[in-house]
């Protein structure tokens, strides 16, 4: 996963450190100096900041003292809450911060070689696809010659400074760290995938079975080595970071460092009562200021926990902004989760291997309505369909799917200013199965995310087999941007973009003809079917100029449901649709019968019920059972 990080700026952490150590000097960053633009995108700083590297704060500085542990941070002055609670996570995971930190023991200060030292580190960071390698030097802004920013508990302890300054360089300055958003950070950690949850709209306080299972899925991603964080809305501005009774902070977010399930009881009654809680620890980037509720460092509730148990879980009666709660009080005081799945694609593992497709694509303007691709969410019917648009398979009777977008981050500078993310979403349609050309037409949608402006919007959703259109979009129309979309599936999904709004023409066009005419065929089932004891295993077939589309197979009923739909783009208008049902055998398919459809773009008629017939050319008889099928035809390609 890193053996191809791309330098970012163009900057190559190793030449430049040889080079500075070949001229005897510390490296000054020219990329990211050490003034105020790289403090604010809009105002000044407060008078005395001074940017100081560590050596000139204290003595003997490190990277880290004693450790990573996720009590080393605490938040600075600019409002990054969000940005401390996942470094907190990010600290727990040693096989994460090794990825983030990387060659943390070459970076390491060497009071026994000074000459090693070159005032540069890098930092690696998952930005829009791939792996980027970040330098920074080490120089850090302070007033009164302490940290104003994200700084550990250690007076001589760098790491958590440091990555926030090449985090904040990435970003385009310090200021543009204000009030950002726990999930991203934890996908530029991680390269996972975040998908927020909301406790509020959920109702998993009150409803303890879908309570139950949220903790089993939250217990799994922190036990697969994934990042989870929790915060409670502010709805107003005076409720931002406002104490609540119960010790928590609005507006806030926390770090979930453990999930577990606490057994209780004591000595031998433990083990052999069956009676466990469903426990969350968190922790406030703050470092202080805890939850006083049930469970809390002090309360009478530990005492239900044998002393082993209580040692296991790391409890402490200290200030340390570190407690444990009860996931149902979790549910019910704070509003939202967010989940960091880090999806397993390794086929060398124990977990499920899920298939990964990932493709770049753009949402651009054009006058031409064939070539826009910024045509806003469905609320623009006129223009929806000029989005750039994606097809996929599922190919299991049944798939979990796993969608995210992602648009490209905008830094904040002081020449651009504040970089806005656009409200985006995506819609999901199930096409015809053979589908190959984009869609002009409103298909059946089977799921849709929010749309909302935030630099990801994630969704989880079970569908049937079949052939699908994702379709992402932004809110409005007209508005351009990049963006990158990931898809998971259980087995592959062959997922692509469809560019072509019909079938090309070509210099063989002439010879050997053009389309005249798109069908769309939808076979909705069948009656009646010549029966069996068990019934008939039966599946649809449908014909047209050599291309065909094969439904599944519908068992044990004489009245099956296929919903299969085919397109066709026709050279031969004249010449007849075939749909043929088959029984399925072991050893050869039995024939049940087949209808012809004209498929005229003047019929009218949409839904036929048409009686089953043999494959007599000469005069074919009426065989057992009835098909569905509603027809739409048209001598304009982009009808549908």
């Amino acid at each position: 996963m890193f053996s191809c990080v791309k330098p970012y700026e163009d900057q190559n952490y190793s030449a430049l450190k040889r080079a500075c150590l070949r001229r005897k000097v510390l490296f000054e960053d020219p990329t990211f100096p050490a003034t105020d633009d790289s403090l604010f995108y809009t105002g000044t700083p407060g008078p005395g900041v001074r940017w100081k590297r560590p050596k000139d704060i204290c003595e003997d500085p490190r990277l880290f003292v004693d450790g990573i542990s996720s009590h080393d941070l605490h938040q600075g002055q600019v409002g990054n809450c969000w940005f401390v609670a996942a470094c907190s996570s990010l600290a727990s995971r040693e096989s994460l911060w090794q990825k983030v930190i990387p060659d943390w023991k070459e970076q390491e200060w060497d009071p026994e070689k000074p000459n090693t030292y070159a005032g540069i580190f890098h930092f690696h960071f998952w930005r829009f696809g791939e792996w980027v390698d970040v330098v920074i030097d080490d120089r850090l802004p302070t007033v009164n010659n302490q940290l104003i920013y994200c700084h550990s508990s250690s007076r001589n302890e760098f790491w958590c400074a440091l990555v926030e300054k090449a985090y904040a360089k990435l970003a385009g300055c310090y200021q543009a760290l204000d009030g950002g958003n726990t999930a991203d950070a934890l996908v530029d950690f991680t390269g996972g995938v975040s998908e927020p949850i909301d406790l509020t709209e959920g109702d998993f306080a009150s409803d303890e079975a879908k309570r139950s299972q949220l903790f089993e899925r939250v217990l799994k991603v922190h036990s697969r080595g994934g990042l989870i964080s929790a915060s409670i809305k502010a709805v107003t501005a005076a409720d931002m970071e406002a104490r609540l009774a119960c010790g928590l902070v609005k507006g806030h977010a926390y770090a979930i460092t453990d999930v577990r399930k606490v057994r209780l009881g004591r000595g031998l009654l433990a083990f052999f009562k069956s009676e466990k809680l469903d426990m969350i620890r968190l922790r406030n980037p703050w470092g202080e200021r805890e939850w006083n509720g049930p469970w809390s460092d002090t309360s009478e509730e530990w005492q239900k926990v044998s002393k082993s148990e209580r040692e296991k879980l790391g409890v402490t009666v200290q200030d340390d902004g570190e407690f444990w709660m009860t996931f149902e009080d979790v549910c019910r005081y704070f509003t939202d989760i967010i989940k960091c799945r880090l999806i397993n694609t390794s086929y060398l593992s124990i977990h499920k291997t899920w298939e990964e497709a990932r493709l770049c694509g753009a949402w651009t303007r054009h006058e031409d309505p064939l070539r826009n691709r910024s045509g806003g969410c469905i609320n623009h019917k006129d223009t929806f369909f000029q989005n750039p648009q994606y097809i996929f398979d599922v190919k299991k009777p049944e798939d979990e799917v796993l969608i995210c977008i992602q648009q490209r981050p905008k830094q904040s500078t002081r020449r651009d200013g504040k970089g806005e993310n656009l409200a985006i979403g995506f819609d999901i349609y199930k096409v015809e199965e053979n589908r190959q050309y984009r869609v002009h037409s409103l298909p059946h949608r089977t799921a849709s995310s929010i749309y909302i402006n935030s630099r990801s919007v994630f969704l989880r959703t079970e569908q049937p087999e079949g052939r699908y259109v994702i379709i992402p979009t932004t809110f409005e129309p007209g508005h351009t941007g990049e963006f990158l979309l990931r898809i998971f599936t259980d087995v592959p999904s062959n997922c692509r973009e469809l560019r072509l709004d019909e079938p090309p023409r070509s210099c063989w066009s002439s010879l050997c003809g053009y389309p005249q005419q798109v069908t769309q065929v939808h076979v909705l089932g069948a009656a009646g079917l010549k029966d069996s004891p068990a019934g008939a295993n039966s599946y649809v077939i449908i014909k047209s100029e050599g291309d065909k589309v094969r439904s599944a197979v519908q068992k044990g009923t004489s009245t099956p449901e296929y919903d299969v739909k085919a397109i066709f783009y026709r050279k031969k208008p004249s010449q007849p649709i075939t749909v043929q049902i088959w029984n399925y055998r072991v050893l050869k398919d039995e024939f049940l019968g087949q209808v012809h459809l004209k498929a005229s773009s003047d019929d009218l008629q949409a839904l036929h019920t048409l009686h089953l017939r043999d494959r007599n050319s000469q005069q074919p008889s009426d065989l057992p059972g009835t098909v569905a099928v509603r027809i739409f035809s048209s001598a304009s390609l982009t009808a549908i």
